[in-house]
């Protein structure tokens, strides 16, 4: 979606917000989750998520998935957690060009940011059939080539060694209580099964929505903003750059799914840094997140810009030749580059990764 005119703060909202509105799903206050017993506490503009039916939310449930996002004991060699690809001080992305696994191989793509990931349509860079927290965290326990954590064929291990510790067996038995009347002899609530929906959970409230530019559209905060950062904002919203054409909606990812459904299909994009589209990412804490690309290729967002002004350089020099024509037609000057860098700076919630600080500093997380 593309507002035509410098937009002020109640049209951007509107622009924003549309397909959500048009679905139902704008409540910023307390809801209930719909399922379970767990409460949410949006941002302003931020729709309810969607909960899958067989993984109700519950605060027990949430609390237990924050406790395994952490846990290094969650790896072939008990040294690496979710947390070693997915830093909170960096929006739950790495800092590295490409991620590593825990036995130290590299991998073929950049660990993505799970900021927001309750909303995605689909998960990953490149697979628009995973479309769920659930489906996709299988791929970096249980994948073999390349190893991520390496759990292939230990899931009755980890599940055995984390029923040896009290803590963990009295948390699973909160986060999965038995249905209906207890039997005396009900199966253990600690399971592999079990344990990926309570990852799964956590990962649903990774959600962050209070940057200089939620203050300003939905805040009303007249200083929230620079000068420049504003000026920047109606250059990534304007017809000629076209930013917001891929990276449109609250999340600045293109569809999204909520609690009334989704949006769209997944949003995909060819920026001339692959020979296949990539999903589009969202830019919500993108000054945490470099470096940047699918491959990590560009170190700055400065790099970024200027990787988008030479496409449309090209794209002046010899007509329509991009890879996707919702890219630039025209170059970018360099107080455009500057004013874009000040508006994207502006949608990083400085607030967001201090929540979890604590988690990263405790004994719990990957000797890397």
């Amino acid at each position: 979606m593309t507002v035509r005119a410098r937009p002020g703060r109640r049209v951007l909202a509107a622009a924003l917000l549309l397909p959500a509105a048009a679905l139902g799903g704008t409540d910023p206050g307390p809801a209930s989750a719909g399922a379970g017993s767990y409460t949410w506490r949006l941002p302003a503009g931020f729709p309810l998520p969607a909960v899958p039916a067989d993984n109700p939310m519950s605060e027990a449930k949430v609390a237990l998935g924050r406790r395994l996002f952490f846990e290094p004991r969650l790896s072939v060699n008990g040294r690496y957690s979710c947390a070693s690809c997915h830093d909170p001080s960096r929006s739950f992305s790495d800092g590295r060009a490409l991620a590593v696994g825990a036995t130290g191989e590299t991998l073929p793509l950049n660990a993505l940011a799970l900021v927001n990931v309750a909303y995605n349509v689909s998960f990953g860079w490149t697979e628009r059939q995973v479309s769920s927290l659930e489906a996709q965290m299988l791929k970096p326990m249980l994948s073999r080539h390349p190893v991520e954590l390496g759990l292939a064929g230990l899931e009755a291990r980890l599940c055995a060694a984390l029923g040896g510790d009290p803590q963990y067996a009295a948390a699973f038995a909160a986060a999965f209580p038995p249905k209906g009347k207890a039997q005396p002899h009900a199966a253990s609530p600690l399971t592999f099964d079990h344990v990926v929906k309570a990852i799964a959970a956590f990962e649903r409230t990774l959600i962050s929505g209070d940057s200089p530019f939620d203050r300003y559209v939905f805040g009303g905060e007249h200083g929230a903003l620079s000068e420049e950062a504003k000026r920047g904002m109606a250059l990534f919203f304007s017809p000629q750059v076209g930013c917001a054409q891929c990276h449109s909606g609250f999340n600045f990812a293109g569809n999204w799914r909520d609690a009334q459904g989704v949006t769209g299909r997944p949003s995909f994009a060819s920026n001339g840094t692959s020979t296949h589209p990539m999903r589009v990412p969202t830019l919500r804490n993108i000054a945490l997140t470099a470096p940047y690309m699918h491959d990590g290729r560009f170190a700055t967002l400065a790099r970024v810009l200027e990787h988008y002004s030479d496409l449309g350089e090209q794209a002046l020099r010899h007509g329509s030749a991009h890879p996707d024509r919702r890219l630039p037609h025209r170059p970018l000057t360099p107080g455009e580059r500057a004013a874009l860098i000040a508006f994207l700076e502006s949608l990083t919630d400085e607030s967001f990764g201090r929540r979890y600080a604590a988690d990263a500093r405790g004994p719990q997380v990957a000797d890397e």
